[in-house]
């Protein structure tokens, strides 16, 4: 009675040090998703500007040019976190499966699951590194965006100051006084 017992027991910690690494694949997954996303919006802001391209003058398709070249930095560096990812997903299969065969076995082949789980983690880091460098492109292209921003509505503002300054110097123009 008491062996069922323990091979009870025994299963239940094989299961258990088993699932340890699914929880590694499940946070990778995540990853994945938010990654996948990203992309999926990137890519759909190079079809916004390609678009735009079609029709835009030399001034515009220089501007939209410089953007879509932009984009494509970001499409490859979340290519490598995806890649990275994916990678460091199959790792922690390996590894769980290892962990599987192992105990089966009753031999845990330590080599190879240190491997496969050492690989697991450095492609999931590699993957978040790539992600660090997306998302500190996607944030230095909106400082740009909103500095030309600034740039324009500064040039308007002073176009705007220099005809208000000029219209008041003219005195055939009446100013409305409050």
């Amino acid at each position: 009675m008491f062996g069922i017992a323990d091979s009870v027991d025994s299963v239940a910690h094989v299961i258990q040090i088993a699932l340890t690494p699914v929880f590694l694949l499940s946070g990778i997954a995540s990853l994945l998703s938010v990654f996948s996303t990203r992309l999926g919006r990137v890519a759909d802001r190079v079809d916004a500007l390609s678009e735009k391209l079609e029709v835009a003058d030399a001034t515009e398709r220089a501007r939209l040019q410089e953007r879509l070249t932009y984009l494509r930095r970001r499409s490859h560096v979340l290519d490598v976190a995806v890649m990275l990812g994916t990678l460091g997903g199959a790792a922690t299969c390996l590894a769980a499966l290892f962990l599987f065969v192992g105990t089966l076995r009753e031999e845990t082949g330590v080599g190879v699951l240190f491997v496969s789980f050492g690989l697991a983690l450095l492609f999931t880091v590699g993957a978040l590194a790539a992600f660090l460098v997306e998302m500190l492109l996607a944030s230095r292209g909106i400082r740009d965006r909103v500095a030309k921003a600034d740039e324009v509505g500064d040039a308007a503002a002073e176009t705007s100051d220099e005809s208000t300054e000029h219209d008041s110097a003219d005195p055939s123009i009446e100013t409305p006084s409050t």
